[in-house]
């Protein structure tokens, strides 16, 4: 087992080339891939960040997003594991971050249209927070980048 570990955002609906890119730098660093989902709706009764049991406390949202992770992931040579946390999603991924040690976070973009460009531009995005509130290396994974030349959809 490695001492090495990659935390990395997931949730419902997210295309699957941020997970995949999450496997391949874990498989290529040798370390263990944490595919956490943040569920915003569920927070500790003292406002604190927890763990969740998908199991038993959350909605299908985690246990359909777990059988995604191990259909999307079968093929893939990384060990991995998947968890549940309530709260803010960047305070939540960091904080799991920093209590696992972990070597990097990976996260994805929001995909592009006005209405997410706007959202993004206007209340900051969960890489963006990342990478400015703590001392992990960022990887951010584009899933429908502006082609080059072209204004970004908020400057449309």
């Amino acid at each position: 087992m490695s001492d090495k570990t990659i935390v990395v955002g997931v949730h419902p609906g997210q295309p699957v080339d941020v997970v995949r890119t999450a496997a391949a730098f874990a498989h290529d660093l040798g370390a263990v891939l944490i595919c956490a989902f943040v569920d915003v709706t569920q927070f500790g009764q003292d406002g604190d960040l927890r763990p969740i049991d998908p199991d038993t406390e959350s909605d299908g949202d985690a246990r359909e997003l777990r059988e995604r992770l191990d259909a999307v992931l079968a093929d893939v040579e990384a060990n991995w594991d998947f968890q549940v946390l309530g709260g803010n999603p960047a305070e939540a991924l960091a904080l799991l971050a920093a209590d696992l040690g972990a070597y990097s976070i990976v996260v994805g973009t929001r995909h592009r249209g006005l209405r997410a460009g706007a959202l993004e531009f206007f209340g900051g995005s969960v890489a963006v927070h990342l990478a400015h509130h703590q001392h992990l290396p960022v990887v951010v994974v584009p899933l429908s980048p502006t082609p080059a030349g072209q204004a970004a959809p908020w400057e449309s």
